[in-house]
């Protein structure tokens, strides 16, 4: 069974402004960590981050590969090699947190037009988030 991750987006103001960030790398997208998750075996080619944008969760990566990496300052990190395509998933709200936590499959939220219509998926993220914190979606 996959595990997935759930880490905080700091910087980009929406999935846009994120997927303009990752769009600007110029290789496929990573993400480096200051840890290597204990469960890595459980996450790589099998799941993927969840992205939290403003105080809400909103959108997920597949996770391709975790990889040792030492900093320039000879720290030990992990490199998060990331599946371009990020997939916008049920809003909801989330408190700030440091680094990354673990995120059991059954507590992931669903992909926006996984049962819930086509046309929540096309609606701007704004509402949607909007929406989410008036509890409507």
């Amino acid at each position: 069974m996959a595990l997935h991750l759930i880490k905080l987006s700091v910087g980009p103001a929406s999935m846009a402004d994120l997927a303009a960030r990752q769009a600007s790398q110029p290789a496929q997208p990573v993400h480096v960590t200051r840890t290597l998750p204990k469960r890595h075996r459980e996450i790589a080619g099998k799941g993927s981050i969840y992205w939290v944008i403003r105080g809400s969760l909103c959108c997920r990566q597949a996770i391709v590969a975790l990889e040792p990496l030492t900093g320039e300052d000879g720290i030990p990190r992990c490199r998060i090699v990331l599946a371009p395509p990020l997939v916008p998933v049920v809003p909801r709200p989330c408190r700030p947190f440091q680094g990354w936590r673990y995120l059991a499959p059954g507590d992931a939220p669903a992909d926006l037009g996984a049962g819930l219509g086509g046309d929540v998926a096309e609606m701007p993220e704004k509402l949607r988030r909007e929406l989410a914190a008036l509890g409507l979606l």
